[in-house]
């Protein structure tokens, strides 16, 4: 089997490099960087898989169109489609989620799912993503023993969310008023590195930046 891997993010390369290694009989073509992305490429290497992992810009229809091209979501798909998963669940209190491969069509986290396992979502955002590293990676291994099979998602189940913006990483005076700690600290956790971190402002027009929280009777 040939496998083209496209990604940018720590976690997807993780994968990435690991199923080359369990794979060695596989052939693969690795684009590691968006400026590594090379449609042209992944033509002429003529792959059965085209895996879309963390990857967050538009992909040419031509690819999706002819090759199988499959994307990893964490979300219990159809629930939360679109940006910013992990942070639209862990801020909306919830505690399981799962680790979902599909495989691309042209709406957005709309595809048939190939795959998907429960992911917890407790804990920190690197112990998060090292979850969804092994699960995605499982996951793949299945589908490239075992062959692509999919089902169709269920529209009636369906939610959607928006990327969320830097801007919304501020904790507000609102916030520190109204809102339980548990929301504090679920805010604060979500938006580890690498994401925007939370941010109080200042009387002075600085900000306080916070990279952890703990939650203390």
């Amino acid at each position: 089997m040939k496998i083209a891997c496209v990604g940018y993010r720590v976690w997807a390369i993780d994968i990435y490099q690991n199923l080359k290694d369990k794979l060695p009989e596989h052939e693969f073509l690795l684009q590691l960087s968006e400026s590594d992305f090379c449609e042209l490429a992944i033509a002429a290497f003529k792959p059965d898989l085209v895996l879309f992992y963390g990857w967050s810009k538009i992909i040419p229809t031509s690819l999706v169109t002819k090759y199988s091209c499959l994307m990893l979501h964490p979300s219990s798909l159809p629930k939360y489609r679109g940006g910013s998963p992990l942070q639209n669940q862990i801020i909306r209190g919830e505690t399981k989620s799962a680790v979902t491969i599909f495989l691309i069509d042209e709406g957005i986290d709309t595809g048939p799912i190939a795959k998907q396992k429960e992911l917890d979502l407790s804990g920190t955002l690197s112990e998060i993503f090292e979850r969804i590293s092994n699960i995605g990676l499982q996951l793949t291994l299945e589908i490239a023993l075992e062959g692509l099979s999919v089902y169709e998602q269920d529209e009636e189940e369906a939610s959607y969310y928006n990327r969320r913006k830097p801007h919304e990483s501020e904790i507000t005076i609102d916030e520190l008023t109204n809102q339980s700690s548990l929301y504090l600290y679920n805010k604060i956790r979500m938006l580890q590195d690498p994401y925007p971190n939370p941010f109080i402002k200042t009387v002075d027009g600085k900000r306080i930046v916070i990279k952890s929280a703990v939650i203390q009777d």
